[in-house]
């Protein structure tokens, strides 16, 4: 019965998203965002959208996991990455001050098109981690919900993407952020109804969840709000859909977008954190990435609310991944043409291979693209400098980003003997900070070598 009413629900979900794209294309819109009538999205359109494509479906999970296995502190240190909205209106306000469109035209004018193709590589491997990262929770929880029923996981994969990439591929930026807005409302009340639930309940004490320990203790929690503070300046740029978003509207919308999306996003990470901590306060057992101990915990009707939120969040992200990989493909490398034509193949592209990944993929590939926050921190010098008016190098840029690619593939490659030799011989949270620490050592020393302060007038 659960299953068919949370299928239920999530298809309303999806019929709703589909009357809410926009009826008639325009490339303007498609890459831009645009309403038909030409006109920007407002500030809620923004935050909306900002939101529920930031707490995506494998985000919500790793809040509540890492609240599980340590505590309230394990949850802060995911809510830590969302100060991204903080240090990501920032960076785009300093960029759109300094006279750029979108981050790459920032880029391009200060390291041409080898500095901006180092960076959309990254972005690229970005947006598709985003694709079956949301498609891989998809397949879990029908794998859950379904599991007498045989190829359930993959049947909900396949059609969850081709819907998705459905209604994307009909409006491209304008239906991502309409459809955002819609996923948003029912993403809050769904998940609100279920946080209150869960609060009201016997046996929840807000102390003991703000100072639970986890079940593994609370040291390496700690460790990795260390990572997240040394990673949070340079995640946000790295991010495609939330830089897209970062230079839609004008620059007093855009900066409260930021501000109001933080605060949104950081109070539902936190929530969805409590859900992971109450189950390691009760002694339950970790089944399935936490699915099978909520079943096993909650009300029914309270995990069902549970698990819809989890699919709607995973559906807003996919969409604006898609939008977001048809913009890089046209616009950025203009590998095909500015055309609804053009965006759809893009989109189809992706979709393709973040499906594939899904299907086929093995734990090596996930473990790679959960990294590209590592792989991001060769921004975090670079702009450190250049937001500061200094003129960094092109080699200097390049030593930065060889350093962050080979530390995002040693923490992947950490158990190859040669590697583990020169780590430390600890949890791979602690082995993560260790490489994050040396790739900004390099980072910082490259640039510092490499950089010189210009006048106002000369900078770029």
């Amino acid at each position: 019965m659960q299953a068919i009413v949370i299928t239920a629900l999530f298809a309303a979900v999806i019929a709703l998203s589909l009357l809410g794209a926009p009826r008639r294309a325009t490339v303007g819109g498609f890459f831009g965002g645009r309403s038909a009538e030409g006109q920007a999205p407002g500030l809620w359109t923004l935050v909306l959208s900002q939101v529920t494509t930031w707490i995506f479906a494998r985000s919500l999970m790793n809040a509540a996991i890492l609240g599980f296995y340590y505590g309230i502190v394990g949850t802060l240190a995911y809510a830590a990455y969302y100060g991204s909205f903080l240090t990501g209106g920032y960076i785009v306000g300093r960029m759109r001050a300094q006279g750029a469109g979108s981050v790459q035209d920032w880029l391009t004018q200060r390291f041409g098109t080898t500095g901006t193709t180092a960076y959309n590589l990254v972005i690229a491997l970005r947006l598709l981690s985003e694709v079956f990262a949301n498609l891989l929770v998809v397949g879990l929880i029908f794998a859950a919900a379904l599991p007498q029923v045989q190829g359930a996981e993959t049947v909900a994969i396949v059609a969850v993407g081709l819907l998705a990439l459905g209604y994307s591929a009909w409006g491209g930026l304008s239906a991502a952020l309409r459809t955002d807005v819609i996923q948003m409302v029912v993403f809050l009340a769904v998940f609100g109804t279920a946080l209150v639930a869960l609060m009201l309940r016997p046996g929840f004490d807000l102390a003991a969840v703000l100072t639970a320990p986890g079940t593994a203790g609370a040291h390496n929690g700690w460790v990795l709000l260390a990572v997240a503070a040394l990673q949070v300046f340079s995640y946000p740029v790295h991010d495609p859909v939330m830089m897209d978003r970062g230079f839609l509207a004008d620059p007093a919308t855009t900066r409260k977008s930021f501000l109001h999306a933080f605060w949104i996003s950081a109070v539902c990470i936190l929530g969805f954190g409590f859900f992971g901590i109450q189950a390691s306060l009760e002694g339950a057992a970790y089944e399935g990435q936490l699915l099978g101990t909520w079943a096993a915990i909650l009300p029914g009707w309270v995990f069902v609310l549970l698990i819809v939120s989890l699919l709607v969040s995973a559906l807003s992200t996919l969409d604006s991944a898609l939008s977001s990989a048809a913009r890089l493909m046209v616009e950025e490398l203009r590998l095909l043409p500015r055309t609804l034509s053009g965006g759809r193949l893009a989109m189809l592209g992706f979709a393709a291979a973040g499906g594939a990944l899904t299907l086929w993929g093995n734990q090596t590939l996930f473990d790679a693209v959960a990294v590209s926050g590592t792989a991001s921190m060769f921004l975090t010098p670079v702009l450190a400098a250049a937001l500061a008016g200094r003129q960094v190098a092109l080699w200097a840029y390049l030593v930065s980003f060889a350093a962050a690619m080979a530390g995002a593939a040693a923490y992947m490659l950490r158990d190859l003997p040669a590697l583990a030799a020169l780590l430390y011989d600890g949890h791979k949270y602690e082995q993560l900070l260790q490489i994050c620490v040396a790739v900004l050592l390099v980072g910082f020393a490259a640039v510092a070598r490499g950089s010189r302060r210009v006048e106002a007038g000369q900078a770029g």
